[in-house]
């Protein structure tokens, strides 16, 4: 069982078990919990901790935990139905829509219900993640002389170095600046590359978080069509002249969620069309360190072969460590750096000094190549018994790229079109992801990954947040029962092999 479920289950048994205690009475001890719910001490004190930020429990060091006395009578709920009217009586927000949806985003970070295989998850299962190194990292950094003083605005010095020769080609550390995770960089990007309003093409399809940044900023984001050697040069130009755009947003190496690399002879193109078209191209650089173990040798960050500051590049830490190791670079050349480095400024200060410390001693240690070596043999093992599953059990689901590199596969479903699918009746892929949770197994409907109408109904489904192989035969176990559910529901069809 996963900690963060047994966390939830022990605070839920507690909470239950309040009444039984006087408003200041103390809680038996965090040992004899350990022993009566057969827990570790982690899960008891998270749990109690929980309990705590309910205001249920008060826990005193050295002394235990008691139960919290009733506060006084709670506030009144009040009205907030103005807010309806002052969030919407903005006069530009027909052409600067200001809502936000994270719907899209959501879906890989929230935590599914106990017993739910995460086949939606967006980063590293915890037993793939370098908690040790991590964990060592930290402690040694939070010695360092100065390690909890205020950092360079830029970011240290020797981490820019490293992320600078990581990126290779001219790119150098006074062109680097550190940011909180790739989210954070690319939100930066966009607001210094394009004004409220205008137009930033993206890749089609493309990740939902980047979407929502656009969307959230006031852009209008254009899709550019990608197939299995990544954007198409020649619609790229297209959408350049038609629509004026300055901004090219693009995952050049397995694009999220196809999983293409865009090929050799394309990417001069891509930089060609961009310098050609005054506009910048925003280069997504998020799971190069997530090679899978039977990958070739990579191709080069675009930032790498730009000698004229076309690309500004993003990559980060994050993927390959922790969702909570929120440590990325931003490069760029020329005075759009200078406007890059006063928004993160004004939006952020800086990234915290400790965590950059840590950085720069968990990529500086032995244990950081092992650990890439480990995870890209590991997920190459992954992707492998994920595609055998899927090839053995649902046959009908189209798989048209296997990637040497990232944490997904990106189905097609049979049939349809216009992100419905005629096997699975109108609306099929929220009907399958209900489908699927009901059967325990949460999937990533293709909808959210297009900006415009999608010419088929698609799915993602990821490996790496998962415990195993034994999950992953386990998850598309479940997901072939919710095909046959919603392939034999009123208006669907009897599915191959059902």
């Amino acid at each position: 069982m996963h900690e963060r479920s047994s966390v939830g289950e022990l605070a839920k048994q507690l909470r239950g078990e309040l009444d039984r205690y006087s408003p200041g009475e103390k809680l038996p001890s965090s040992r004899s919990l350990v022993e009566r719910f057969r827990v570790s001490p982690v899960t008891v004190s998270r749990a109690l901790a929980q309990l705590a930020a309910e205001g249920l429990v008060v826990t005193r060091p050295g002394a235990g935990a008691f139960r919290a006395r009733p506060h006084g009578r709670a506030a009144p709920a009040g009205d907030t139905a103005w807010q309806e009217v002052a969030l919407s009586a903005d006069a530009t927000a027909e052409l600067v829509p200001r809502s936000v949806d994270a719907s899209g985003v959501l879906v890989s970070l929230a935590a599914p219900s106990p017993g739910v295989i995460e086949f939606n998850g967006g980063y590293l299962h915890p037993s793939l993640q370098p908690e040790r190194a991590m964990a060592a990292a930290l402690s040694r950094a939070g010695r360092r002389p100065g390690a909890w003083g205020r950092p360079p605005m830029e970011g240290l010095p020797e981490l820019r170095e490293w992320f600078a020769r990581s990126i290779g080609g001219a790119v150098t550390a006074a062109e680097v600046l550190i940011t909180s995770g790739g989210q954070s960089a690319l939100t930066t990007a966009l607001r210094a590359l394009a004004p409220p309003g205008a137009p930033v093409l993206v890749e089609s399809p493309t990740y939902p978080g980047m979407l929502a940044i656009a969307r959230a900023a006031g852009l209008r984001p254009v899709p550019v069509p990608v197939d299995a050697d990544g954007v198409k040069p020649d619609l790229l130009a297209d959408a350049f002249r038609a629509s004026g755009a300055r901004v090219f947003v693009c995952q050049p190496l397995f694009q999220n969620p196809t999983g293409a690399v865009l090929a050799p002879q394309r990417r001069g193109e891509v930089l060609r069309i961009a310098r050609e078209a005054g506009a910048f191209v925003v280069e997504d650089d998020f799971v190069r360190r997530l090679v899978h173990e039977d990958a070739g040798p990579l191709p080069r960050p675009l930032a790498a072969d730009d000698v004229d500051g076309v690309v500004v590049h993003v990559c980060s830490l994050t993927k390959a460590t922790s969702p909570s190791f929120r440590v990325s670079a931003l490069a760029a050349r020329g005075p759009v750096l200078e406007r890059l480095r006063a928004i993160q400024v004004v939006d952020t200060f800086f990234v915290p000094r400790p965590l950059q410390e840590a950085a720069l001693e968990l990529v500086g240690s032995p244990a950081w190549p092992r650990h890439l070596r480990a995870v890209s043999a590991e997920l190459r093992t992954r992707r492998d018994a994920m595609t055998s599953a899927l090839r053995a059990r649902l046959p009908e689901l189209a798989l048209p790229h296997i990637p040497s590199g990232g944490y997904h596969l990106w189905l097609r479903l049979p049939g349809g079109t216009g992100g419905t699918s005629e096997a699975f009746g109108p609306g099929g892929e929220s009907a399958l992801a209900a489908a699927a949770l009901r059967a325990g197994v949460a999937i990533t409907p293709g909808r959210p990954y297009f900006s415009a109408e999608p010419p088929a109904g698609h799915l993602r489904l990821s490996f790496a947040a998962v415990a195993g192989t034994g999950e992953i035969a386990e998850g598309v176990r479940r997901l072939r029962a919710a095909c046959d559910e919603v392939f034999s529901a009123p208006g669907g069809r009897t599915a191959p092999g059902a």
